[in-house]
């Protein structure tokens, strides 16, 4: 069983940067294409970021791209999210996940491709 942990949230002010953690233990992290999820007030979890497990692929939503970079260091069994020019919109809970197809997958939005979620990280932005 893999267990998921983020860290790194907290508060910024709008423009500002953050950088999201996950690390996972219980697997075989290499293995796991992986993805960021969000999840604001009142609304449903929607996402964010995947790649794959070499890296090579990163696909990102619209609402995001060329603001957050999604990266992984499989030595240290962590992947993480780089957040620049953050807006209040931002605002959520950021979920990570693993997915044991090892390629990021046609499906890899959607919340059923993913095996394994963290707990998640509050992200707030004050604008």
């Amino acid at each position: 069983q893999v267990q998921l942990v983020e860290s790194g949230g907290g508060l910024v002010q709008a423009g500002g940067s953050l950088r999201l953690s996950c690390t996972a233990s219980g697997g075989t992290f290499s293995s796991y294409a992986m993805g960021w999820f969000r999840q604001a007030p009142g609304k449903a979890r929607e996402f964010v970021a995947t790649i794959s497990w070499s890296g090579a692929t990163t696909r990102y939503a619209d609402s995001v791209k060329g603001r957050f970079t999604i990266s992984r260091d499989n030595a240290k069994n962590t992947v993480y999210l780089q957040m620049n020019s953050l807006k209040a919109e931002d605002t959520a809970v950021y979920f990570c996940a693993a997915n044991r197809a090892r390629y990021v997958t046609q499906t890899y939005s959607e919340e059923d491709n993913y095996d394994y979620w963290g707990q998640g990280t509050q992200v707030t932005v004050s604008s």
